[in-house]
């Protein structure tokens, strides 16, 4: 199949400036990159075709051999030029993209970079959540090596200016081709883009100047932390590149079932067991809070099923912003064993409720209150 015209690809006029062609290749790059069409078939050899089309629109020299040869001078039929993509089609509009998407990461960097961030899992129980405290954790991370202070160089010794790049980091090849003369650039092998070698490499870390070592860190849980929080310690996760910052530690909080407590929020919730009789003439019990055991009044009449408050019982505020309350669900236990006494006087309640019921009496809980009186 005929390759396009590059200006119909990129959808230019032939008399485009560098800013129009710039701008439509990025407009294009963005609607045809495979990451953003993984459903779309086409969608990669369309951004390869806008790719290709800008290599050779955005540089002079390619432009104008192209306005004079047409793809002939992209398809590599002039003796040493080897067209413009290369014999493995890696377009420069590739780094290009990688620059626009990922912060320049199809190019090779050569100033200060943020070392990488790390992420430890920490599991609390539900009372370690409500309260706080501090934690120390193992953090296994790449750290500067202390023989060498991170030079990578022996003590007493130090680096020197790589003679194969002269220190730039990078080596430049110079190509002669018809139409004038092409200079390429790529990073230095001998100095991997350092710029400097080193004379004799630390035994500690064998010249990387960084070792791998395991750091006991001490972490400030705050209290009312829940279960998936995300805590950050700045500049503890690995170091950077060249100078480059450290990167930060993510502490993921994961909180352990409570086998009384649940949490809504900031509230505790739980369930109490009451008695027929202390839900009829009301009591006041004992029940389990975070806090330790607290007393809970039950009212004359209370129903299966009534929530009850207990005010500032609750888990703190992660803010500081006080604390949630405490609900006790009621739950009105029906007794399977009664002795005859009780069954007698059950009877009798039957009775009362039944003469109740046909009279009309309003007097319920005095009567109830006779009968278990005996």
């Amino acid at each position: 199949m005929a390759k396009r015209d590059y200006y119909e690809v990129l959808g230019v006029n032939r008399d485009a400036t560098p800013d129009e062609i710039k701008k439509a290749y990025r407009k294009l790059a963005r609607q045809y990159h495979p990451d953003a069409n993984k459903n779309d078939k086409n969608a990669a050899e369309k951004f390869k075709e806008v790719s290709e089309a800008h290599s050779v629109l955005s540089d002079s020299e390619k432009r104008e051999a192209y306005d004079r040869f047409g793809h002939a001078a992209t398809d590599g039929q002039f003796n040493g030029f080897g067209g413009f993509g290369g014999a493995n089609g890696d377009f420069g509009g590739f780094s290009d993209i990688f620059d626009m998407f990922f912060g320049g990461g199809g190019r090779q960097r050569h100033g200060p970079e943020r070392g990488n961030d790390l992420r430890v899992d920490m599991e609390l129980t539900f009372e370690e959540a409500a309260f706080g405290l501090e934690k120390d954790i193992k953090v296994p991370r790449t750290e500067e090596c202390g023989t060498c202070g991170g030079s990578g160089a022996a003590p007493g010794t130090g680096k020197k200016t790589c003679q194969y790049c002269g220190g730039s980091g990078q080596i430049q090849l110079a190509q002669s081709t018809p139409f004038g003369r092409i200079v390429q650039s790529r990073t230095c092998d001998r100095c991997r883009g350092a710029g400097a070698t080193i004379e004799k490499p630390c035994s500690t870390c064998r010249g990387a100047g960084r070792i791998r070592r395991t750091r006991s860190i001490k972490v400030k849980i705050p209290a009312g932390v829940d279960d998936g929080a995300r805590l950050r310690l700045a500049a503890e996760g690995e170091p950077g590149a060249r100078g480059g910052p450290r990167g930060d530690l993510f502490v993921f909080i994961h909180v352990k079932p409570h086998h009384i407590f649940n949490r809504d929020g900031n509230n505790v919730v739980l369930d109490a067991e009451i008695s027929f009789v202390q839900a009829s003439l009301g009591d006041e019990i004992a029940v389990p809070t975070i806090d330790g055991e607290a007393k809970l009044k039950i009212p004359a009449g209370t129903q299966p099923g009534t929530i009850l408050r207990m005010r500032d019982k609750g888990i703190p505020d992660v803010r500081g912003y006080g604390r949630g309350d405490q609900f006790v669900q009621v739950r009105v236990a029906t007794p399977t064993r009664i002795t005859e006494k009780q069954k007698e006087l059950l009877q009798e309640f039957a009775r009362l409720e039944r003469d109740r019921t046909q009279d009309g009496d309003k007097g319920f809980f005095k009567k109830v209150r006779d009968a278990f009186s005996g």
